[in-house]
């Protein structure tokens, strides 16, 4: 179901009933990862997470640890940031 790079590929996922009595596959909330901050990027104007974790992380699917490492669960929130953390690449 997820990428084996995927932060949920190793994840047990689980059966709920919702509302209407429908059994439903649950995806459980992984831990935040222990990172460590490399330092600040000061943004541009339609600069992308996706790109920023490119150029950081050699991983442009990795922009969710940028989000992490900044406390938002959204990378739109991150797009009025004058600065944001990028955390060190995970070799």
């Amino acid at each position: 179901m997820f990428n084996s790079k995927s932060r949920y590929a190793q994840l047990t996922l689980y059966q709920v009933k919702d509302h209407r009595g429908r059994q439903v596959t649950v995806v459980p909330v992984p831990a935040a990862p222990a990172q460590t901050k490399l330092g600040y990027h000061i943004t541009r104007q339609g600069q992308r997470l996706d790109h920023l974790a490119h150029k950081y992380l050699d991983d442009a699917t990795g922009f969710w640890r940028i989000c992490e490492l900044n406390d938002v669960m959204l990378p739109e929130t991150l797009s009025e940031a004058a600065e944001i953390a990028i955390p060190k690449k995970v070799r």
